[in-house]
């Protein structure tokens, strides 16, 4: 009796899947997230470095705290804005977030 319920057991028993079977989703995933995620925040990033090295006196800026100014100065990490009337603020130039030209924002 106990022999033929041994018999029924090792007979449903499944196979361990290989180490290449069981490591596929890791791998999907990865993937899924380097080309939904990573990539295109590098490519962000990359677009926003650019727009900061082209950077130049008298363009109209809107920072990313929602403070819109002029460009009075530049140096290689700070920029002088002018916000108003003999009111001008340095700044970080990574904080500028887009420039602004004739009410339209554009990046």
């Amino acid at each position: 009796m106990f022999i033929d319920s041994a018999w029924a057991q090792a007979a449903t028993a499944a196979a361990k899947p290989s180490m290449m079977e069981s490591m596929m989703p890791i791998v999907f995933l990865v993937a899924i997230f380097y080309f939904f995620l990573i990539r295109p925040q590098q490519k962000r990033a990359k677009t926003h470095q650019n727009f900061l090295t082209h950077l130049k006196r008298g363009d109209e800026v809107l920072t990313s705290g929602g403070i819109f100014g002029t460009v009075e100065g530049l140096t290689d990490s700070f920029v002088t804005l002018g916000i108003a009337d003999d009111v001008k603020i340095r700044i970080l130039k990574t904080q500028i977030a887009s420039t602004v030209n004739d009410g339209e924002i554009k990046k």
